[in-house]
């Protein structure tokens, strides 16, 4: 239910106080994602409390190994994370089903236990192992099993009660459709659905009867809310959508990083569950995803700042000879920050090292780099034929700025052919989706440089987005060892 223009938090039933916690601007996190690093956590679980046991009780004697009971381990931990996974308890369900959750651990646990028991007599090799041992790892398994769901819920709590596991839905479409699913939302609390807003696909604001008002504006407003506020899906409540409608709207919401949902009115209810989500129990059909979200943002993330922190060990003894450099070269200071366009069309501000005399430095790029530019020191021409006064960008890397491959970032002012970027490329805000790169699919293969034609800035965006839409760990390092050696230099890199 709505109460001043919000849901209440549909994990009530993990902590009674929560109401009295204080709402605070925290990043959202995701229910799935969430539940799936319980895997790993209950292996890691099984795994101690079986060696606990040993340690316990079979430590000391002569005729016990860990390697044989180490493969009974393995054999049970990898049976029980199969049958968890098929009872669905890493499934974001569980939020709301906790007192379910945790008899389907039991039940499960005690399931595994007596498909070992049933190997063991086929196998006739009971005798070769400890029953105490055995009713121990039982016993701490269920234990620590069990205590790992209790302080996830805890956790799963506080979350709820900061808002951090609702997903904030907007609504594209002003009439009776778009009124039902707000009040299905509104009587499935539970479901963690927020509404931010309804918004018309009309160019010009149209009226709507909810609290006999207008909605909340157009879609040039959606996507200036999607930049400025966490809004995760949109979803097109409009039953007569023709074609061209379609296009015209997916054109528009093509720049911003959000799931975008179709719902086909009341024949969403007999779809099947091919290509849906479900939003408090409504279907909608999957037009678009976002190109990193759950488990392969956290991959992301993870190859981002720890690539870049052995990256950065590596080079520093080549980042203090290029300071030193600088600063005898010309006065000035080492690094040049220019605002840059980063994830989401947001301002980041880019390091890289001074290649240009300070007094002539060109902080908009309005001014594209020819060949023997005046402007360039000579160090600084060295440094941007071999690509290294990019270096200090695995600094931005760290702060989350930028990854390690990605789209490059263009300055704001950056043109080709006397055109802005986003005036010579149709939809050129569609490679901010994702965190800017240091190098990227575009670089390895020839479009880097200068873009003095259209042509050339068109080509750069057609291979950044080919990435994004073909994203993997393995495309990012093929990416990284192909720059090692194209990447660096190149005939337009000057």
């Amino acid at each position: 239910m709505y109460q001043n223009g919000r849901l209440f938090s549909p994990y009530h039933h993990l902590d009674r106080r929560q109401s009295a916690r204080p709402a605070q601007p925290c990043k959202p996190i995701s229910a799935s994602m969430a539940c799936g690093l319980l895997m790993p956590l209950d292996i890691a679980a099984l795994v101690v409390s079986a060696g606990f046991a040993y340690v316990i009780w079979l430590v000391k004697d002569p005729y016990s190994s860990w390697t044989e009971y180490g493969l009974v381990v393995s054999f049970g931990t990898l049976l029980a994370v199969n049958i968890f996974h098929l009872v669905g308890l890493y499934e974001s369900d569980i939020l709301r089903q906790p007192g379910l959750t945790i008899r389907r651990v039991v039940v499960s646990w005690f399931g595994v236990a007596g498909v070992l028991v049933a190997v063991s007599f086929l196998t006739k090799t009971s005798e070769d192992y400890s029953r105490l041992w055995a009713l121990m790892w039982l016993g701490l398994g269920l234990a620590a099993l069990l205590g790992l769901r209790w302080l996830f819920f805890v956790q799963a709590a506080r979350w709820a009660a900061d808002g951090r596991l609702q997903r904030n839905v907007a609504i594209v479409g002003a009439g009776t459709l778009a009124e039902r699913l707000v009040a299905q939302f509104a009587t499935n609390p539970t479901a963690g659905v927020r509404v931010t807003g309804i918004f018309t696909d009309a160019d010009r604001p149209v009226p709507s009867r909810r609290n006999n008002g207008a909605p909340d504006g157009n879609l040039k407003d959606l996507v200036t809310r999607i930049r400025r506020e966490p809004i995760d899906t949109v979803i097109l409540a409009l039953p007569k959508l023709a074609e061209r409608r379609l296009l015209r709207i997916l054109d528009q919401l093509s720049e911003v990083p959000v799931d975008i949902r179709l719902c086909p009115g009341p024949v969403a209810l007999r779809l099947t569950d091919q290509g849906i989500s479900h939003y408090a129990g409504v279907p909608t059909l999957n037009v678009t995803d976002r190109p990193l979200a759950d488990l392969r943002y956290a991959a992301k993330e993870v190859e981002d700042r720890l690539l870049a922190t052995l990256i950065l060990l590596l080079i520093a003894p080549v980042m203090i000879a290029i300071t030193i450099l600088i600063k005898l070269n010309s006065a000035g200071p080492v690094f040049f920050r220019q605002k840059r366009y980063g994830y989401n069309n947001q301002l980041i501000e880019v390091l890289k090292f001074r290649t240009m005399y300070h007094d002539r430095q060109d902080l908009r790029a309005e001014q594209l780099t020819q060949r023997n530019d005046p402007r360039v020191t000579p160090i600084g021409a060295f440094l941007r034929r071999w690509s290294l006064d990019e270096l200090p960008q695995f600094i931005n890397v760290l702060r989350g700025e930028m990854s390690i491959v990605g789209p490059r970032p263009h300055a704001v002012s950056a043109k080709a052919g006397g055109l802005l970027y986003q005036e010579a490329v149709p939809h050129y805000a569609s490679r901010h989706r994702v965190k800017p790169g240091i190098t990227g699919w575009a670089q390895i293969n020839g479009w880097r440089g200068t873009t003095e034609t259209v042509r050339q800035i068109q080509k750069r965006v057609e291979h950044d987005l080919y990435y994004i839409e073909n994203w993997s760990l393995w495309l990012d390092l093929k990416i990284i060892f192909l720059t090692i050696f194209k990447g660096f230099t190149g005939q337009n890199a000057y």
